[in-house]
């Protein structure tokens, strides 16, 4: 992990090679990142996992980012994986395989995407943190210690965060509420 972590900084420091050296010690980790999205896409979608994580990286590459450790790293090519599929969401559908007998995709997916992305970014607006946790928790699939451990906060704010951060998520995107 320590190796990780070293490679990140000496990334952020202007070794190009330390890229090329960190992607195999991530890449397992990205692709399950990748499948937890492309797990809430529909059916036939075009990008692929690996297509994902590609995007993402080369999202984070034109950055200048100080990485702070591999959980801060994560949870960016996390957020940029999300972008990545927003920007296919906004621009509609493109080609994509299909059977002749189910020429009728339904878009329910990429509708429920864009209300999340609207919903957390209003939630962004307003606490940062709250906004944080969910991507950490529902994208990345961090446990809530390893989310309090990587925001440098106790893990009872992050639960008491966490639950606010649903509630609200979901009254924002359906009008609900939720009672827990």
């Amino acid at each position: 992990m320590h190796e990780i972590t070293e490679l990140l900084q000496a990334w952020s420091n202007g070794d190009a090679q330390a890229l090329d050296r960190l992607v195999p010690l991530v890449d397992q980790e990205l692709r399950k990142i990748a499948r937890n999205y492309m797990r809430n896409e529909r059916p036939g979608h075009i990008l692929q996992t690996t297509a994902l994580v590609n995007e993402a990286l080369i999202k984070l590459v034109r950055e200048n980012i100080s990485w702070a450790n591999r959980k801060h790293f994560y949870a960016l090519v996390a957020r940029r994986m999300r972008q990545v599929l927003i920007d296919y969401a906004r621009r509609g559908p493109r080609a994509e395989y299909i059977d002749v007998d189910d020429a009728v995709i339904p878009h329910e997916k990429s509708k429920e995407l864009l209300m999340l992305d609207e919903a957390l970014t209003k939630l962004a607006r307003i606490d940062e943190r709250k906004a944080t946790i969910v991507e950490c928790r529902f994208f990345i699939g961090l446990t809530l210690g390893e989310v309090a451990e990587l925001l440098g906060t106790s893990q009872s704010t992050v639960e008491r965060d966490w639950r606010f951060a649903r509630s609200w998520l979901k009254r924002q995107m359906t009008g609900e509420s939720v009672i827990e």
